[in-house]
């Protein structure tokens, strides 16, 4: 490592792979606890020779190779640690101190040291005490995708067929010309994945994503018997639910459901996109339920929620994850969870390209709510779109500078009625701001009187 590097991980500091440490003339037994728990996380560094304020006092030098033989040796002892994790040793030296760089890769395999599994949590090495994070753990470290695992006896008697003239349909709907079309039933199965072989053990048949999107309820139960998606309504009374509703179907009709459901107690919103009107909720909502059917862990026991509360509408579902902490619409690379499930919401239209779903998050939360989306990328992924609080029947206001400054930002260009629908004020207070910017030559007005809109000077000169 860099000097440059290594001062960048002191300007850092601590967390969920950095972790600084004392270390006298053998390292202290909670090394060892932070070398299992970044194992079976997401891997990290260790300096040795580090307080915890990220200063920097070193290992002294007739230390450093006894402190080195202690950690290959530990980690080598069976009564130790279950499985040995793979690490790398490197000295570093630092304004005349020597620091010692333990790099612990992510491991395939669940480690425990002296009989306790540890898990990263932030910047803490935390126990795990309960059956459910263990499950956790094991199914983050699971190299296939639980989605396409084969039951030989799942027939088609346990599937809803009577679905699929619909999902051609909707097949239909997103392109004119869908193979899926002229398939018979078997035939757009074999399509859509839904009915494969292993070529590796010689199965043969319907898989877990099969069921989940077509099977029979009684049958999904007995498949996979902790699935269920628990959506409810939380305003007046933290103490109890205002509407409640539990989803244990299929998935095609559960997208139905949940839509619906939320659709129910959210507020709708105009929003003009160039010159198309768009729904803000349903957007939302839509994005927030495809994304919680498509992308969880279905083996976990976890079950997902979909909530609506005085904060926002918020979901949450288990999780595989590559990636520990909170997206962004350029901060991140997607990777499927269930590329299955994925791909034949796509072609059915209740799911786009993969990551298009967190920028429309991104793009449209602000508008609806008053800010982004946090969306957390853990073992739980928990997504929250923000909601303005208002009295009934009152719009809700924004400052109207900044719906402006947003739009403009997020569209490169703005319209009257957008801006009056979004900041709660009327079409007359939005010229009274947009007015002088065009006096100013800041804005340039683009188009007919029905359909203008004003784009920044420097955009309208590209």
């Amino acid at each position: 490592m860099k000097d440059a590097d290594f001062r960048k991980c002191l300007s850092l500091g601590e967390g969920t792979s950095i972790e600084f440490k004392r270390c006298g003339n053998i390292p202290g037994e909670d090394t060892f606890e932070t070398i299992c728990s970044f194992a079976n996380r997401q891997g990290g560094n260790i300096f040795l020779g580090v307080k915890k304020d990220s200063s920097v006092i070193g290992v002294a030098e007739n230390n450093v190779e006894g402190v080195e033989r202690n950690i290959v040796n530990v980690i080598n002892n069976f009564e130790m640690f279950n499985i040995p994790p793979a690490i790398e040793l490197e000295r570093i030296e630092h304004d005349g101190r020597t620091v010692i760089r333990v790099w612990v890769p992510v491991s395939s395999i669940v480690h425990s040291f002296k009989g306790v599994f540890y898990d990263r949590i932030a910047d803490v090495d935390v126990k795990v005490k309960t059956d459910a994070q263990l499950a956790a753990m094991y199914i983050r470290k699971q190299e296939y995708y639980s989605e396409q695992k084969i039951f030989p006896y799942l027939k088609e008697d346990d599937l809803r067929l009577d679905l699929i003239p619909r999902i051609r349909q909707m097949a239909l709907a997103k392109r004119a010309d869908h193979p899926w079309a002229t398939m018979d039933d078997r035939e757009l199965m074999k399509s859509a994945n839904l009915y494969m072989k292993n070529f590796e053990t010689g199965a043969e048949g319907y898989t877990l994503a099969a069921a989940l999107i077509l099977g029979k309820e009684d049958v999904i139960a007995s498949i996979v018997p902790a699935y269920k998606t628990d959506a409810y309504v939380q305003r007046d009374n933290r103490d109890r639910y205002d509407d409640r509703l539990v989803v244990r179907t299929n998935l095609i009709e559960a997208y139905d459901q949940l839509l619906a459901f939320a659709q129910k107690h959210l507020p709708d919103k105009f929003f003009l996109e160039g010159t198309q009107s768009i729904s803000l909720r349903d957007v939302i909502v839509r994005e927030l339920v495809s994304n919680t059917l498509v992308h969880r862990e279905y083996t976990s026991p976890y079950p997902a929620k979909l909530i609506i509360d005085v904060d926002g509408l918020r979901t949450e579902n288990a999780n595989r994850p590559r990636f520990i902490g909170t997206l962004s619409p350029d901060g991140f690379n997607p990777q499927p969870k269930n590329p299955v499930i994925a791909e034949f919401f796509s072609n059915i239209g209740r799911a786009e390209t993969l990551g298009s779903g967190t920028r429309n998050l991104f793009k449209y939360s602000w508008a609806y709510g008053g800010a982004h989306p946090v969306l957390e990328e853990n073992d739980i992924f928990k997504a929250t779109v923000p909601l303005l609080t208002q009295a009934p029947g009152a719009p809700a206001q924004r400052d109207v500078d900044e719906v402006i400054a947003q739009m403009l930002e997020s569209y490169g260009y703005i319209s009257v009625a957008t801006v009056a629908s979004v900041a709660g004020v009327t079409q007359r207070t939005v010229r009274r701001h947009t007015s002088p910017m065009v006096e100013r030559g800041e804005l340039i007005a683009e188009g007919t009187t029905r359909d203008r809109r004003y784009v920044p000077a420097h955009k309208a000169d590209e």
